[in-house]
């Protein structure tokens, strides 16, 4: 019998080569075949283009589970890719789902390699808005009913997390930001700093600082991220910050260190 191969399964960060791990860059490198959404692999090919690759379009994720199960099945090395973080909206789930329900899958060694998210290089682009508790959403309605979505976006905003949305806008999915949008209000000034990264770590990278109330007029698309302060986030020299508290902890009303309860 065939000794089975094994699967990475990749998440390779925003998009450019610098934000990629070395862990990651290490997977593809190896891999004998590297399977992905096509607008992935063409990134990927301009950083490995000895690689070989096999991509399929969107919403075709299962099938590129299943073709990575069968070439490690085969005795290959595979590398399944995403951007981002490979068990944050990528394909480290549903990689592991499709094994599992295929037989001889749960023989084959499974990796998972994390990236950079994007909320983690959006927030870093803008500066420091997720510095306390953050909740993450996304506004596709693919997979979850939008009656839940917007749930989760009244809870998370009546908790006064700061708010960090995948998938803001798309082009069938105009009005689901603006609507989102108007539930954070309920709890928060239209005033509250608000931030859009969109295109990170690509050659069209923007970031635009701005306020809840004008957020929705924003140029916002997939290829964005979207982040809306809490109760504290404020604009400091440019840039987002949610204060985490420290200076409450440390400092006394004069700016004078506490003294060290321990």
């Amino acid at each position: 019998m065939t000794k089975s191969g094994s699967i990475d399964v990749i998440g390779f960060g925003p998009g450019s080569k610098e934000d990629m791990t070395f862990r990651a860059a290490h997977a593809i490198e190896q891999a004998d075949l590297v399977v992905g959404y096509k607008t992935y692999i063409e990134i990927l090919r301009k950083f490995f283009p000895e690689a070989h690759y096999y991509s399929t379009p969107m919403t075709k994720e299962i099938e590129r589970c299943e073709y990575a199960v069968m070439k490690a099945l085969e005795g290959l090395r595979v590398a399944v890719v995403s951007s981002g973080d490979s068990g944050i909206y990528g394909m480290a789930g549903i990689m592991l789902e499709i094994a599992d329900r295929t037989k001889g899958g749960n023989e084959i060694d499974i990796r998972v390699v994390p990236g950079i998210t994007a909320a983690s290089s959006a927030g870093a682009g803008l500066g420091a808005p997720l510095m306390h508790d953050t909740a993450i959403i996304s506004l596709s309605d693919l997979m979850t009913p939008l009656d839940t979505i917007f749930k989760r976006v009244e809870a998370a905003a009546a908790s006064d997390f700061v708010i960090c949305f995948y998938n803001p806008r798309s082009r069938k999915r105009q009005d689901y930001l603006d609507r989102a949008c108007k539930i954070i209000e309920r709890y928060r000034s239209s005033e509250t700093p608000c931030g859009v990264a969109s295109h990170v770590g690509r050659e069209q990278e923007t970031y635009i600082i701005t306020n809840l109330a004008d957020l929705p007029r924003e140029e916002i698309d997939m290829f964005s991220v979207v982040i809306i302060g809490n109760s504290q986030t404020k604009i400091m020299n440019g840039k987002l910050v949610t204060p985490r508290g420290y200076e409450k902890k440390y400092l006394d009303n004069q700016g004078n260190e506490l003294p060290n309860e321990e």
